[in-house]
């Protein structure tokens, strides 16, 4: 569970520092600051964020993969 709280919070916070920036930057819109920084932010966590989302995936697959217990 850690891995994929560790991304989605990442991910959160990257969101959240890149609409920060594009305010300070002067996009005062609130509807294109957010798609803006929903774009930019995803695709910096794209590259950034390589590491966490394989982890996560490990993680996810890994529960997937588990046989489930029988419970007669």
């Amino acid at each position: 569970m850690r891995p994929v709280l560790v991304y989605t919070a990442s991910r959160i916070a990257l969101f959240l520092v890149t609409a920060a920036v594009l305010y300070l930057v002067g996009l005062q819109n609130p509807l294109v600051l957010i798609a803006v920084s929903f774009l930019v932010s995803g695709i910096a966590s794209y590259v950034l964020l390589s590491k966490q989302r394989d982890a996560m995936s490990a993680r996810i697959s890994g529960k997937i993969d588990q046989p489930k217990p029988q419970g007669d």
